[in-house]
């Protein structure tokens, strides 16, 4: 069974962080850690959770080859956080999901408080 929560629910949730997740569920969160180790993925999934892109628009908005983004997709899209759609010849990338989403923020917003040195709320 995988819980989904929001850092600010931990209290209310002790119980669960008692028990690990399934093997499988680790396997998955791990892959997605590793996706998120690379700027260049990081940059080109927080465009996607905005918006739709192709392989060329994102390529010029964040200064990177085409064939360098078409790989970084690739992989975003194997460990679940990109979704692809045709239109005709085009392929269109977008983020997949809210929890996507929510993971990409909470992790920026983490790396904002060990920037700036914001005090923790626990």
């Amino acid at each position: 069974m995988c819980v989904l929560m929001y850092a600010s629910d931990d209290q209310q949730q002790e119980g669960m962080w008692r028990e690990l997740p399934a093997d499988d569920h680790v396997e998955a969160a791990a892959t997605a850690f590793r996706m998120l180790s690379d700027p260049t993925r990081v940059r080109l999934l927080w465009l996607l959770c905005g918006a739709e892109y192709d392989v060329t628009s994102l390529a010029d908005r964040i200064g990177v080859a085409r064939p360098a983004v078409s790989q970084h997709l690739a992989k975003l899209r194997l460990a679940g956080l990109v979704s692809l759609r045709r239109e005709g010849r085009r392929a269109v990338y977008r983020a997949k999901g809210g929890h996507v989403r929510r993971l990409l923020t909470e992790t920026v917003e983490a790396a904002d408080h060990h920037i700036t040195g914001a005090a923790e709320h626990d």
